[in-house]
C-alpha cells in the first residue's frame, strides 16, 4: 500500500528546489514553512488513508457507460467530494475566485501524492486546474463571474478538447466548426476524441474547453478558435438549465487507468431532441485559441510530469517492500538461516537503487520547474524574464524525462517482483499498464524534445541554456571543495556528465544556426535525456550537499548511471546521418 513519502516530498521542494531560500526572501508573502509542513502531512494522510485504498477497485472496475452516462467506480464519486471538500482543488487557485493563492509547488506535490495514490483519479482534477488557468488569463469577466468559483471549488469540473480522429498532434487538420448565432454565442459541431473526463458523475457540471474552426478563418494553426462549452447552461442566478448539445458517445477500452473515462465526445447532434449544434462561448480572440489553450497545455503537461514520478515513487515503494519479504537462493551478505531475502542480492539492490535515483530526479526536476513558474509570476522586469525562460526550459524536462522514469521504474518494478510482477494481483503490473500513456498524452515525449531543442535552446539569445548549465556546475564546484566524505567519484563523474551536456548543446545550437534543422531534430531526444541525466546528477548532488543521508544515493548514481551521457552525446553529434540513410528503408511511400 501506498504511503506518501511526506519528508522526501518536503525535502526536495525546500533544499532542491528552491522553496526555502524562496520563503526565507518573503517571495509568497506570508507563507512560512509551518504552513508547508502542515498542508505536505494532511495531503500524504488522504492520499495514502482515502485515495489509494480504493486504487484496485477503480483499476478492476474502471468506468461505464451507458446510455450517454458514465458511472465512475463504486465509492470514486464519494471520495472526489471528500476531496473536494478538503479544499484540495482550490489549493493554487486565484484567490478572487475562492482559490487559496498557493504557489505552483504546492499543487504540483499533492498531485504527486494524488496521482501515486490512483493515477485515474488524479488526472481528472488536473484538467481542472488547467481550465481555471486559462479561464482565468483569456475569458472575458461575465464568462469568469459565472465559471470560475465552482470550477476553483472544484464543484464543476473541466475538460481539454483538442484531438479529432484525424488530428493527432498536427492540430492544423482539425475540422470542429463553429458558427457564430448573432447573439455573441456559437454552435459548435464535431467530434473530439480521447477526452479524459469527457462524461462522468463526479460533477453535476462538466465545463469543455473546445477547439474549433470559424467559417471565415484561416488555413492551419492560425485559424483556430477556442470555445467554453457548458453540459448544461448556467442560469443568471447560477443555477443549472437546460442540456446543451453534447454528448459521450464512447469509452476507449485501454491499457491503464481504467477508472479514468477516456471519452468519444459528439457536439452538435441534435442530443435528446436538442436543436442541433452544441452552445459556446468565444474565450480570447477569434482564431487566437491555440494560444489560450496553450496555457492549459503547459499546466498539463507538468502536471503529467507529475504523474510519472508518482507512478514511480509507487512502484519504488512496492518493489522494496516484496524485496525485502520474498526469500530465494543464498547471498553472502546475508548472515540469516534460510533463503535470503532478495533485497540482499547486488542485481536487486542495482535494480532498486536505480528505482530510487530515477525518481528522485524526476521530482527534482519537476519541481523545479514549478518553482521556476512561481518565480516568473512574482517576478518583474529581467529577473521575471529569466524565471520565465527557465520554466519553459524545464517543461519538455519534467513532462518527457519523468514520463518515460515513469515507464522505466514501473518495469523494473514488475522486474524485481519476478513472475509475481506479471500476475495482476501484485499491483506491479497495473502500475506498468498506467504509467504508459504519460508519455503519449499532452504533446508526446518526441514532440517534448523537439520543442526542448528548436524553441527553449534559443531562449534569451540562446545564452539562458549556458546560464543553466553554469549553475549545475557550480553544485559540482560545490561538491568538490566540500571535503565531505562518501561522495566518491561524484564530482569527477557530474563535472564530465555536464561537459558533455555543454558540447552537445553548442552543437545543436549550431545546426541550427547553420540551417539544419533535421540534423538538429534527430539529436533531440538523445539530447533532452542527456540535460535531464546531468542535471538530474547536480540535483542529487544538491540534495547530498543539504542532508549527508542522501549522499549514498547520489554516490551511485554518479558512478553507475551518469556515465550514459556520453553516449547519448555521441547519438547527439553523430547519429543524425546514420538515421537519415537507415530510415529511408522504413518508407513505402
Amino acid at each position: 500500500m501506498y504511503r506518501a513519502p511526506v519528508e522526501d516530498i518536503a525535502f526536495t521542494l525546500k533544499h532542491v528546489a528552491g522553496l526555502k531560500p524562496a520563503l526565507d526572501a518573503g517571495t509568497f508573502g506570508d507563507l512560512g514553512e509551518d504552513i508547508v509542513d502542515a498542508i505536505l502531512a494532511e495531503a500524504g494522510r488522504f492520499a495514502s488513508e482515502e485515495v489509494a485504498p480504493l486504487y484496485k477497485i477503480g483499476d478492476e472496475h474502471g468506468a461505464v457507460l451507458k446510455d450517454a452516462s458514465v458511472a465512475t467506480p463504486p465509492g470514486w464519486k464519494e471520495l472526489y467530494r471528500r476531496w473536494i471538500d478538503g479544499g484540495w482543488n482550490a489549493l493554487s487557485g486565484p484567490e478572487e475566485y475562492g482559490g487559496q493563492g498557493l504557489p505552483t509547488m504546492l499543487g504540483v506535490a499533492a498531485l504527486e501524492m494524488w496521482n501515486s495514490a490512483a493515477m485515474a483519479f488524479g488526472i481528472g482534477p488536473t484538467l481542472t486546474m488547467g481550465a481555471v488557468e486559462a479561464l482565468d488569463k483569456h475569458a472575458s469577466e461575465e464568462l469568469k463571474a459565472k465559471y470560475l468559483a465552482k470550477l476553483v471549488s472544484g464543484e464543476w469540473m473541466g475538460t481539454m478538447n483538442l484531438t479529432e480522429p484525424q488530428a493527432g498532434s498536427d492540430l492544423a487538420a482539425l475540422r470542429s466548426r463553429a458558427e457564430p448565432v448573432g447573439d455573441g454565442t456559437y454552435r459548435i459541431f464535431g467530434q473530439k476524441i480521447f477526452i479524459t473526463y469527457g462524461e462522468h458523475d463526479f460533477t453535476d457540471n462538466i465545463v469543455h474547453l473546445v477547439l474549433a474552426r470559424l467559417p471565415d478563418a484561416p488555413a492551419g494553426t492560425r485559424g483556430i478558435s477556442l470555445f467554453l462549452v457548458p453540459k448544461f447552461f448556467v442560469n443568471d442566478d447560477g443555477s443549472l438549465g437546460a442540456r446543451n448539445d453534447v454528448f459521450c458517445s464512447g469509452l476507449e477500452h485501454k491499457l491503464g487507468i481504467h477508472a479514468s473515462p477516456t471519452c468519444t465526445m459528439i457536439y452538435g447532434d441534435g442530443f435528446q431532441g436538442a436543436t442541433p449544434g452544441a452552445i459556446g462561448w468565444l474565450i480570447g480572440e477569434e482564431n487566437k485559441g491555440l494560444a489560450c489553450m496553450f496555457t492549459m497545455m503547459n499546466n498539463a503537461r507538468l502536471a503529467v510530469g507529475m504523474q510519472g514520478v508518482a507512478v514511480a515513487e509507487t512502484a519504488t515503494q512496492m518493489a522494496v517492500a516484496y524485496a525485502n519479504e520474498r526469500r530465494q537462493g543464498k547471498a553472502s551478505a546475508y548472515s540469516g538461516s534460510g533463503m535470503a531475502p532478495i533485497v540482499h542480492h547486488p542485481d536487486v539492490q542495482r535494480n532498486l537503487l536505480t528505482m530510487k535515483a530515477l525518481t528522485q530526479i524526476a521530482r527534482s526536476i519537476s519541481y523545479s520547474c514549478a518553482h521556476a513558474i512561481d518565480r516568473a509570476r512574482v517576478g518583474e522586469g529581467e529577473a521575471g524574464a529569466k524565471w520565465h525562460d527557465r520554466a519553459g526550459l524545464l517543461t519538455p524536462l519534467a513532462k518527457a524525462f519523468s514520463t518515460d522514469v515513469g515507464v522505466e521504474v514501473a518495469s523494473l518494478g514488475v522486474q524485481v517482483h519476478g513472475g509475481m510482477g506479471f500476475i495482476e494481483e501484485t499491483g506491479a503490473a497495473a502500475l506498468y499498464r498506467d504509467a504508459r500513456i504519460a508519455p503519449i498524452y499532452e504533446g508526446t515525449n518526441g514532440i517534448q524534445a523537439i520543442d526542448l531543442v528548436s524553441r527553449k535552446l534559443p531562449l534569451g539569445g540562446g545564452e539562458h541554456i549556458h546560464s543553466y548549465i553554469g549553475e549545475l556546475k557550480a553544485v559540482a564546484d560545490a561538491v568538490r571543495t566540500s571535503n565531505i566524505e562518501g561522495f566518491g567519484r561524484t564530482a569527477d563523474n557530474l563535472e564530465r556528465a555536464l561537459a558533455d551536456l555543454d558540447e552537445a548543446t553548442r552543437f545543436l545550437q549550431k545546426q541550427l544556426a547553420d540551417g539544419k534543422a533535421d540534423a538538429a531534430m534527430a539529436g533531440a531526444t538523445p539530447y533532452l535525456r542527456l540535460i535531464s541525466l546531468a542535471a538530474g546528477g547536480a540535483y542529487l548532488a544538491q540534495g547530498g550537499l543539504a542532508d549527508r543521508g542522501r549522499i549514498a544515493l547520489c554516490r551511485f548514481f554518479a558512478e553507475n548511471l551518469l556515465g550514459e551521457t556520453r553516449a547519448l552525446k555521441e547519438r547527439v553529434i553523430d547519429g543524425a546521418e546514420s538515421l537519415a540513410v537507415a530510415g529511408k528503408a522504413l518508407i513505402s511511400t
